[in-house]
Protein backbone atom coordinates (compact mmCIF):
# COMPACT_ATOMS: atom_id res chain seq x y z
CA UNK A 1 0.00 0.00 0.00
CA UNK A 2 1.53 3.20 -0.88
CA UNK A 3 2.12 5.89 1.75
CA UNK A 4 1.18 8.47 -0.59
CA UNK A 5 -0.44 11.46 0.75
CA UNK A 6 -3.51 10.81 -1.52
CA UNK A 7 -4.32 8.29 0.66
CA UNK A 8 -4.72 10.09 3.65
CA UNK A 9 -7.79 11.08 5.06
CA UNK A 10 -8.43 13.93 7.12
CA UNK A 11 -10.10 13.07 9.78
CA UNK A 12 -12.54 15.28 11.83
CA UNK A 13 -10.89 15.74 15.06
CA UNK A 14 -13.45 18.04 17.12
CA UNK A 15 -17.01 20.07 16.21
CA UNK A 16 -17.80 23.31 17.44
CA UNK A 17 -21.75 23.27 17.91
CA UNK A 18 -23.45 26.18 18.43
CA UNK A 19 -26.96 25.68 19.94
CA UNK A 20 -29.32 28.53 20.28
CA UNK A 21 -32.15 29.51 22.53
CA UNK A 22 -36.22 30.02 21.52
CA UNK A 23 -36.63 32.51 19.09
CA UNK A 24 -32.93 33.57 17.95
CA UNK A 25 -31.91 33.15 14.25
CA UNK A 26 -35.03 32.70 12.63
CA UNK A 27 -35.26 30.44 9.48
CA UNK A 28 -35.89 33.74 7.22
CA UNK A 29 -33.68 36.12 9.45
CA UNK A 30 -32.40 39.41 7.23
CA UNK A 31 -28.88 38.42 7.64
CA UNK A 32 -29.12 34.69 6.26
CA UNK A 33 -29.17 31.21 8.33
CA UNK A 34 -28.58 28.01 7.90
CA UNK A 35 -32.02 26.82 7.17
CA UNK A 36 -33.40 25.76 3.71
CA UNK A 37 -37.28 25.99 4.91
CA UNK A 38 -39.59 27.30 7.29
CA UNK A 39 -41.35 24.76 9.61
CA UNK A 40 -44.13 27.39 11.26
CA UNK A 41 -46.20 28.70 8.93
CA UNK A 42 -46.68 31.91 10.44
CA UNK A 43 -43.34 32.85 9.86
CA UNK A 44 -43.81 32.65 6.17
CA UNK A 45 -44.75 36.47 5.52
CA UNK A 46 -41.46 38.02 7.73
CA UNK A 47 -39.40 37.50 4.43
CA UNK A 48 -38.00 35.32 2.44
CA UNK A 49 -35.29 32.80 3.46
CA UNK A 50 -31.41 33.44 2.30
CA UNK A 51 -29.19 30.43 3.08
CA UNK A 52 -25.95 31.50 4.68
CA UNK A 53 -24.70 34.69 5.79
CA UNK A 54 -25.67 37.55 3.25
CA UNK A 55 -22.93 39.44 2.08
CA UNK A 56 -24.83 42.99 2.78
CA UNK A 57 -26.05 42.96 6.13
CA UNK A 58 -29.14 44.69 6.96
CA UNK A 59 -29.58 47.90 8.82
CA UNK A 60 -30.40 47.79 12.89
CA UNK A 61 -33.71 49.27 11.86
CA UNK A 62 -34.67 46.84 9.66
CA UNK A 63 -33.51 43.67 11.88
CA UNK A 64 -35.76 45.06 14.31
CA UNK A 65 -38.53 45.65 12.30
CA UNK A 66 -38.18 41.76 11.53
CA UNK A 67 -38.13 40.75 15.17
CA UNK A 68 -40.66 43.02 16.10
CA UNK A 69 -42.78 41.52 13.17
CA UNK A 70 -41.50 37.87 13.60
CA UNK A 71 -41.87 37.61 17.19
CA UNK A 72 -45.32 38.48 17.82
CA UNK A 73 -46.24 35.30 15.66
CA UNK A 74 -44.06 33.20 18.27
CA UNK A 75 -46.09 30.93 19.79
CA UNK A 76 -43.83 31.57 23.32
CA UNK A 77 -42.08 33.96 24.41
CA UNK A 78 -38.04 34.89 23.15
CA UNK A 79 -35.93 33.30 25.29
CA UNK A 80 -32.98 35.23 26.61
CA UNK A 81 -30.27 33.56 29.40
CA UNK A 82 -29.69 35.09 32.50
CA UNK A 83 -27.31 34.33 35.21
CA UNK A 84 -29.58 31.44 36.60
CA UNK A 85 -30.62 30.30 33.03
CA UNK A 86 -26.84 30.08 32.48
CA UNK A 87 -26.00 27.72 35.67
CA UNK A 88 -28.53 25.80 34.96
CA UNK A 89 -27.71 25.62 31.10
CA UNK A 90 -23.85 24.35 32.52
CA UNK A 91 -25.25 21.88 35.11
CA UNK A 92 -26.54 20.02 32.19
CA UNK A 93 -23.86 20.27 30.16
CA UNK A 94 -21.98 19.03 33.26
CA UNK A 95 -24.45 15.89 33.49
CA UNK A 96 -24.14 15.42 29.73
CA UNK A 97 -20.59 15.51 29.61
CA UNK A 98 -20.22 13.02 32.70
CA UNK A 99 -23.15 10.50 31.23
CA UNK A 100 -21.09 10.12 28.06
CA UNK A 101 -17.58 11.07 28.86
CA UNK A 102 -17.50 13.91 26.14
CA UNK A 103 -13.88 15.57 26.32
CA UNK A 104 -15.13 19.37 25.95
CA UNK A 105 -12.40 21.62 25.29
CA UNK A 106 -14.52 25.13 25.33
CA UNK A 107 -17.83 26.49 26.27
CA UNK A 108 -19.29 29.83 26.58
CA UNK A 109 -23.08 30.05 27.90
CA UNK A 110 -24.50 33.71 26.36
CA UNK A 111 -27.58 35.46 26.60
CA UNK A 112 -29.16 33.67 23.41
CA UNK A 113 -27.15 31.05 22.68
CA UNK A 114 -23.93 28.05 23.26
CA UNK A 115 -20.69 27.52 22.11
CA UNK A 116 -19.06 23.97 22.67
CA UNK A 117 -16.34 22.59 21.42
CA UNK A 118 -16.01 18.66 21.82
CA UNK A 119 -13.71 16.30 20.76
CA UNK A 120 -15.19 13.81 18.13
CA UNK A 121 -16.99 10.87 19.92
CA UNK A 122 -18.56 7.62 19.13
CA UNK A 123 -21.96 9.68 19.16
CA UNK A 124 -22.62 11.47 16.25
CA UNK A 125 -22.28 15.47 16.45
CA UNK A 126 -26.08 15.78 16.27
CA UNK A 127 -26.40 13.36 19.10
CA UNK A 128 -23.90 15.16 21.15
CA UNK A 129 -25.56 18.42 20.47
CA UNK A 130 -29.20 16.40 21.36
CA UNK A 131 -27.88 15.08 24.97
CA UNK A 132 -26.23 18.80 26.10
CA UNK A 133 -29.62 20.31 24.71
CA UNK A 134 -31.79 17.57 26.78
CA UNK A 135 -29.88 17.66 29.88
CA UNK A 136 -29.86 21.89 29.77
CA UNK A 137 -33.49 21.91 29.33
CA UNK A 138 -34.35 19.97 32.02
CA UNK A 139 -31.99 21.70 34.54
CA UNK A 140 -33.75 24.96 33.63
CA UNK A 141 -37.24 23.45 34.01
CA UNK A 142 -36.72 21.68 37.55
CA UNK A 143 -35.83 24.95 38.63
CA UNK A 144 -38.23 26.64 37.13
CA UNK A 145 -37.01 29.58 35.46
CA UNK A 146 -39.25 29.42 32.56
CA UNK A 147 -43.00 28.33 32.36
CA UNK A 148 -44.59 24.50 31.78
CA UNK A 149 -43.69 23.44 28.23
CA UNK A 150 -41.88 26.82 27.33
CA UNK A 151 -39.56 25.37 24.81
CA UNK A 152 -35.74 26.70 25.28
CA UNK A 153 -33.94 25.63 21.95
CA UNK A 154 -34.73 27.08 18.70
CA UNK A 155 -34.67 24.37 16.05
CA UNK A 156 -31.73 25.06 14.15
CA UNK A 157 -28.79 23.89 15.71
CA UNK A 158 -25.18 24.51 13.92
CA UNK A 159 -22.24 22.55 13.75
CA UNK A 160 -18.80 23.34 12.24
CA UNK A 161 -16.21 20.19 11.71
CA UNK A 162 -12.72 21.00 12.93
CA UNK A 163 -9.70 18.86 11.27
CA UNK A 164 -6.12 20.62 12.23
CA UNK A 165 -4.75 21.77 15.53
CA UNK A 166 -4.90 24.98 14.10
CA UNK A 167 -8.92 24.93 13.78
CA UNK A 168 -9.22 23.64 16.91
CA UNK A 169 -6.90 26.30 18.84
CA UNK A 170 -8.85 29.17 16.83
CA UNK A 171 -12.15 28.14 17.80
CA UNK A 172 -11.28 27.30 21.44
CA UNK A 173 -9.97 30.89 21.34
CA UNK A 174 -12.79 32.61 19.56
CA UNK A 175 -15.22 30.56 22.15
CA UNK A 176 -13.44 31.71 25.06
CA UNK A 177 -13.60 35.31 24.19
CA UNK A 178 -16.84 35.41 23.07
CA UNK A 179 -18.86 35.92 26.78
CA UNK A 180 -16.52 39.01 27.20
CA UNK A 181 -17.67 40.21 23.86
CA UNK A 182 -20.77 40.23 25.02
CA UNK A 183 -20.28 42.31 28.49
CA UNK A 184 -20.11 38.95 30.31
CA UNK A 185 -17.73 38.11 32.43
CA UNK A 186 -15.09 35.58 31.58
CA UNK A 187 -16.32 31.80 32.23
CA UNK A 188 -14.40 28.55 33.45
CA UNK A 189 -16.45 25.48 33.88
CA UNK A 190 -15.35 22.60 35.55
CA UNK A 191 -16.15 20.45 32.73
CA UNK A 192 -13.98 22.47 30.37
CA UNK A 193 -10.49 20.44 29.85
CA UNK A 194 -7.55 22.21 28.43
CA UNK A 195 -6.96 20.86 24.79
CA UNK A 196 -3.63 19.16 24.14
CA UNK A 197 -2.39 17.79 20.95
Amino acid sequence: MSSSPLFIRNVTRAVHLIITAYGHWLPNDPRGSGSTRIRAPKLNGCGPIHFGRKRQQPSRGELRAFHRDAEAKLEHAVLWFDERMRDAIARGIERAQGEAQYTIWACAILRNHVHLVIRTHRDKSMDMLARVAAHAHDAIHAQKLVSDGHPIWSNRPYKVYLRSDQSIRRTIQYVEQNPVKEGLAAQKWGFVVKFEK
